[in-house]
């Protein structure tokens, strides 16, 4: 059986000696080793811990598809995660997560969406009402918010204050936050532990679960129906005929707000900052906006024919996916194109890189939305914006369905234009805008 040895190493002193990088941003360091060592190195984060990164295409699609029974989620998210916001689709493994899957797929299917359209485009244009027009926003906040709404309203309909929503949105993003820190400072997590830091926020998580709590015990003992995500989650069944278990669905509910509106408001971020650069395809938006105006009102209709938006938002998640990395170990040993792995063997792969390999793509760095204007299946093994293979994101076409909303009105409503010189990033548990300043007038 052939070794690792074939397979570059970066020792432990290095990762020391660039540790406080890496805190901050741990993308340059690993393009540095990317171009010096080639599409793949062992990075050595302790004294026996390493980490396989790669940007090798091929290996990610054998990985996440055609050999995905061998691999599983690492314990980022399995267990760092996990403690945070349960054990959900997410989070889960083996057979609950296949129990979980078929139990929860029928809810963001196409025809399921159709309920929540009115409330989506409802929601977003109200957080556009408070866009003050011709002044410098940091527009982040502004998707941050929509996307939590968008979450809430689809969840929940109306049924919720507003305190209580605030108080889920910084629970969550708090949580987040702690996270990082356990990620990028490992040698840090006895303090994290002594000083109550991590006590502190799963504290918080509790009682953003009494909130949920509270929200479903008074859906169901209010005995109507508002054909939300709620409903369709208390609808579901098992093929045994029983329910979720509350604790569960409570599980499930704080995972969609987690998953469901930080890598939304960053997609939506990055793809405005790019208009804002790019105001030739602002123009072919609100065309495409008005031509499908004049067919008709249907919103399902005009999202299906919105093709030069949709190529838009693609071509914003190749250059900055929201879910930048994707981690996995594999099961038993194994072997690609010459290179082994023991079992157990960390692999992460930066989408980050594979979005922008030289060899994969036409022009990485240039922005190029008519790459996508047939459709992205053609990069389908080179393009992973949402994952792939049996745990692709369960919410890709939600998502892509408020996406497409939320650029439409705004292109219809206002112009943008750049208040930045270069688009930032800040890599956190997604990837993160960092200076979207933007100023927006009205047509």
């Amino acid at each position: 059986m052939p070794k690792q040895n074939n397979i570059p190493t970066v020792p432990l002193k290095a990762f020391i000696k660039h540790s406080l990088e890496i805190l901050q941003n741990p993308l340059p360091f690993h393009l540095q080793n990317f171009e010096k060592l080639g599409d793949i190195f062992r990075l050595k984060i302790g004294l026996t811990n390493s980490v396989f990164f790669s940007r090798n295409a091929a290996l990610a699609e054998y990985v996440l598809q055609k050999n995905q029974k061998n691999y599983k989620k690492s314990k980022i998210q399995t267990q760092d995660l996990a403690k945070y916001v349960g054990t959900g689709l997410l989070t889960a493994e083996g057979e609950h997560w296949r129990t979980q899957r078929r139990l929860i797929q029928p809810a963001f299917h196409k025809k399921q969406l159709n309920k929540l359209t009115e409330s989506i485009n409802n929601a977003i244009s109200e957080e556009y009402s408070k866009i003050t027009p011709y002044t410098v926003v940091n527009v982040f906040p502004v998707f941050n918010d929509l996307a939590f709404q968008t979450v809430v309203k689809s969840l929940f309909s109306s049924a919720v204050d507003q305190n209580s929503i605030n108080r889920l949105q910084y629970i969550t993003e708090a949580a987040q936050r702690m996270m990082v820190k356990e990620l990028r400072q490992p040698y840090l997590g006895w303090w994290f532990t002594a000083s109550g830091k991590i006590k502190k926020h799963i504290d918080l998580t509790i009682e953003a679960r009494q909130i949920l709590k509270t929200i479903v015990n008074e859906r169901k003992s209010s005995g109507k129906r508002a054909d939300d995500l709620l409903d369709m989650l208390l609808d579901a069944k098992y093929d045994d005929g029983s329910a979720m278990q509350e604790a569960q669905l409570l599980d499930e509910i704080l995972i969609l707000f987690t998953a469901g509106h930080e890598t939304t408001a960053n997609a939506l971020t990055f793809t405005c900052q790019l208009l804002a650069q790019h105001p030739e395809w602002q123009d072919k938006i609100f065309d495409e906006v008005t031509s499908n105006k004049n067919q008709g009102d249907d919103l399902m209709t005009t999202l299906s024919a919105s093709k030069l938006c949709k190529a838009v938002i693609e071509e914003s998640m190749r250059l900055y996916p929201p879910a930048y990395f994707i981690d996995r170990v594999n099961i038993e040993a194994d072997t690609f194109d010459g290179m082994h792995f023991e079992p157990d063997s960390n692999l992460l792969f930066s989408v980050y890189e594979i979005h922008r390999h030289p060899e994969l793509w036409e022009q990485p760095n240039a922005f190029l939305p008519q790459r996508f204007l047939d459709g992205s299946q053609k990069f389908s093994s080179q393009y992973f914006p949402f994952g792939a293979g049996p745990r692709k994101c369960i919410g890709n076409n939600f998502a892509m369905f408020e996406m497409i909303v939320a650029i439409n009105q705004l292109v219809s409503k206002f112009k943008i234009y750049p208040h930045f010189k270069t688009i930032g990033i800040t890599p956190l548990i997604t990837l993160k805008p960092k200076n979207a300043n933007l100023r927006f007038e009205e047509r």
